[in-house]
């Protein structure tokens, strides 16, 4: 009796450890997952999110998360008013839930620039915000590999030659938000 007490308590002990082990390597492979995961991958997990908040300096866009790229994000703060935000200018995220999602290949490429290019199309006028919370109105003239050329002029203007009153650059890195106005 005394030998089987002894087998049992050494295989009990055995079976913890084993236990144990078992517990500390999904920890640690669970912890190896999540440091892949980028603010892309989380964000698509959290499309149609109703009330995803974006801090940027000075300032939160909060509204339903429509899309999102690989260095932005299109927010939806009213209906039809999209904000096209910069992920690099944002400073923190609530509103979402947890979770990701792995983004097509396509998706990985379309960037910021891309965005952008469809805006400049569409000749809207758009309410240009940098990561310091500066804003300039105008018209996005041309999307260059880096940055956005604006014609500048009033938001309640057409962009005419007329009505220019100066030509901005702003590269992609300090960049916060644009509004179409």
């Amino acid at each position: 009796m005394r030998w089987d007490r002894l087998f049992d308590d050494l295989e009990a002990q055995l079976a913890l450890d084993e236990v144990r082990e078992l517990d500390s390597e999904v920890a640690d492979r669970t912890r190896r997952e999540r440091a892949q995961l980028d603010l892309h991958t989380r964000l698509l997990a959290n499309l149609d999110a109703p009330r995803a908040a974006l801090r940027l300096s000075g300032r939160v866009v909060t509204g339903r998360l429509l899309d999102v790229g690989p260095d932005w994000a299109l927010v939806e703060t009213a209906p039809e008013r999209p904000v096209l935000v910069a992920l690099p200018a944002v400073r923190a995220v609530s509103g979402i839930g947890p979770g990701a999602r792995t983004p097509s290949v396509v998706a990985r490429r379309f960037g910021i620039g891309a965005a952008l290019r469809a805006v400049c199309r569409d000749r809207a006028v758009v309410e240009v915000a940098d990561v310091d919370g500066h804003l300039a109105t105008g018209t996005i003239d041309v999307v260059g590999a880096d940055h956005l050329e604006l014609a500048e002029h009033a938001s309640d203007e057409t962009r005419r030659t007329a009505n220019v009153t100066g030509r901005l650059l702003v590269p992609f890195w300090s960049l916060g938000s644009v509004r179409r106005i």
